[in-house]
């Protein structure tokens, strides 16, 4: 309790609420000044709740503080909801301690369910009311934009989550602007530039229409390259089928339809009793276990009490578990000892079908991990390589070309280190020609400055800088429909030379497709044939399996029968032991040995309770015989007694009157002796 009202001190003085309590000052406020002060907390929580709880009727106040934490989930700390009420209108402070310090705890979790019951707790409107279409159609608008602002709240969230800001995005657009006004002054001035160059449409045309056939081109590469991949991946499925074929033949030999009908059945029931007996247990199973999360997540935060409550329960449930287990086993029905070895063999079958069951499943999922992990393998290589995975002499082949590539890279990185250190030496040649550059054109300038024909030299350089560019434009010019002309011709040539050389290898594939579909019919003849032989075998082991099974449960029943049997002639042979030694014993002539027998200890036994029977029968009738002059003899005690007593008190009085009336012959006499005469 000390510690409970300290945390609720503690955060009341701290902000937003800025209190200047204490202890004793929070402890000594009236029930009213403590339902002001969780109504204070209600309002930072939820702003429509700040009022000042005098001007509102105590029956007002109660609805609605218990509507609000009706909608925050808060669960009182006893089950009796009469006596929690009565606390809160009351103000009652473990209540009102207990509700504050639940709030003060997750202020900022309440505030968010608090703003989002706002708008998602529905208002419930009668039925007859939905009977108008005009209420029907509001309603129904209503629940549309209580789901849209539940998507909206959950975007918002996600937004919040991913880590963005509207700054930084502020500032990306912002830049991205100024990079956009750059491009555009940098194409406007290149636009002014190019203008004044003759012909200029006439180049722009001729720049777009290259532009369009280096498009074309890169386009018809790219389909080219698609087809090469198209034939490649062609004939690596008719290799695998190939493969999948030759495989599928040496199986299926020794194969029949009705070992294909036994598979199919064995592989049908099995599909049947995962579908219909195990998948369905596991769903139930799990929406039991989303059911109870649901309900764990609907119930607000548990305390200490709550949970050893809890364990109490689950104790008390245990015990009466035992107790009814413990009753089943002292009942001893012999009608359910004839069934035990029955459910007890039902259980062992189901525990090792559910197994089973449990076995193929996780292979099955074991088989779809290893050719998926397979399938990417086979995709990297590819990727790596261009191709399947090499084998036997392809893979030889590839590591001598492999070797021979490597040799060629190591001269061409000898050579790349010739022609970089000669580049280290032509790029200090040309820093130091720089430099006698740069002298020479501080000397020309010097010379200029003293002739008085300042920038001659670099007006000479600009005229000829134009007129390379003009020579090259006119060159280039040139070179553009040369280049233009040239590449038309190339690219027809080059499709002319593709069909020429793809039609033979198009006619060999017609024939190549007819092939393999007849070899798809021959595989698939022969793949029903072997399946007919597999499920042959598989149910004729299935069956053998099954056969055994059975055999070794009866042996394991026989095992346990025997032994049970045997345990019951242990204790035969102990009882008739037991019985010939005692009939030897009472045979006897020997006074000793009889003594020594049971009939004679019981005889003896019996004999001596016989004779304590027959004593407490005489003790029993003497104490009935006395028991008449007993009872008068102590009634005339207890008549005696009160006579006695009855003198006694008449002695003292007689004795305090002669005290009364002559002090000096009392006083005389107290040396005497008190007598009594009957």
């Amino acid at each position: 309790m000390s510690e409970q009202l300290k945390f609720i001190v503690d955060t009341l003085n701290k902000d937003p609420f800025k209190r200047n309590y204490n202890l004793i000052s929070f402890d000594a406020l009236e029930p009213l000044q403590l339902l002001q002060v969780l109504n204070d907390v209600f309002a930072e929580i939820d702003s429509r709740n700040k009022i000042d709880i005098r001007e509102e009727a105590a029956d007002q106040t109660a609805l609605r503080m218990l509507g609000i934490l009706k909608i925050l989930k808060y669960r009182p700390k006893t089950d009796n909801t009469s006596e929690f009420r009565q606390g809160l209108v009351m103000g009652d402070k473990p209540t009102v301690y207990h509700i504050l310090e639940w709030l003060l705890q997750r202020v900022p979790d309440l505030k968010k369910r608090a703003y989002l019951a706002r708008f998602l707790v529905k208002i419930e409107v009668p039925p007859d009311f939905l009977q108008d279409d005009a209420v029907a159609d509001c309603n129904q608008q209503y629940e549309e934009l209580v789901e849209q602002f539940k998507e909206l709240h959950k975007e918002f969230t996600e937004l919040q989550k991913s880590g963005f800001s509207t700054s930084e995005i502020k500032k990306d657009i912002q830049s991205m602007e100024e990079e956009k006004e750059q491009v555009v002054r940098r194409i406007e001035r290149l636009k002014k530039k190019v203008e004044t160059v003759p012909n200029f449409d006439r180049m722009m045309d001729t720049a777009r229409k290259l532009r369009q056939e280096k498009e074309r081109e890169l386009s018809l590469a790219n389909q080219k390259q698609e087809q090469k991949n198209q034939l490649m991946h062609a004939d690596q499925r008719y290799q695998r089928a190939m493969n999948q074929l030759k495989d599928l033949q040496k199986a299926a030999k020794g194969a029949s339809a009705e070992g294909l009908i036994e598979k199919l059945q064995e592989e049908n029931n099995v599909n049947t009793y995962l579908g219909q007996e195990k998948l369905p247990k596991e769903i139930e199973a799990k929406r039991k276990v989303v059911s109870d999360l649901q309900k764990v997540v609907l119930e607000p935060a548990m305390g200490q009490s709550d949970l050893d409550e809890l364990h109490a329960k689950i104790k008390d449930t245990n015990a009466e578990i035992n107790q009814l287990i413990e009753k089943r086993m002292m009942r001893n029905d012999p009608i359910d000892d004839k069934l035990s070895i029955f459910k007890q063999q039902a259980s062992i079958i189901a525990k090792k079908k559910i197994q089973a069951a449990e076995e193929f499943q996780s292979t099955k999922d074991e088989l779809a991990a290893t050719e998926q992990e397979l399938g990417e393998k086979r995709q990297m290589a590819r990727e790596l390589e261009g191709g399947e995975v090499l084998k036997g002499d392809e893979f030889k082949r590839y590591v001598n070309k492999l070797r021979g590539k490597s040799t060629v890279y190591k001269k061409k990185r000898q050579e790349l280190a010739e022609l970089r250190a000669e580049y280290g030496v032509l790029s200090r040649t040309e820093e130091i020609l720089r430099q006698r550059d740069e002298n020479a054109q501080r000397a020309l300038e010097g010379l200029e400055a003293k002739k008085g024909v300042s920038g001659y030299h670099d007006t000479q350089e600009e005229l000829e800088k134009v007129s390379t560019i003009k020579s090259e434009l006119d060159e280039m010019k040139g070179k553009t429909l040369d280049d233009i002309s040239d590449m038309v011709l190339k690219l027809t040539s080059t499709i002319s030379e593709k069909k020429s050389a793809l039609a033979p290898v198009i006619k060999e594939l017609r024939p190549m497709r007819q092939k393999c579909q007849e070899m798809s019919l021959v595989y698939e003849e022969k793949k029903a044939q072997y399946d007919n032989r597999a499920a042959g075998y598989e149910t004729d082991r299935s069956k053998l399996e099954q056969e055994v099974r059975t055999y070794r449960e009866e042996c394991s029943a026989e095992e346990s029968r025997y032994h049970y049997l045997q345990s019951m002639k242990k204790v035969v042979d102990a009882q008739l032991a037991r019985a010939q030694e005692e009939m030897k014993l009472y045979l006897s002539t020997d006074q000793q040995d009889k003594k020594k027998s049971c009939r004679e200890q019981y005889s003896r036994k019996i004999q001596e309770q016989e004779n304590l029977g027959k004593t407490l029968r005489e003790k029993q009738k003497a104490v009935r015989e006395s028991h008449g002059p007993s009872m008068r003899q102590m009634k005339m005690w207890k008549d005696f007694e009160k006579l006695m007593e009855c003198k006694r008190r008449c002695f003292l009085g007689e004795r305090n009157a002669e005290r009364t009336m002559g002090g000096a012959d009392y006083a005389g006499d107290t040396g005497g002796e008190e007598r009594l005469v009957l």
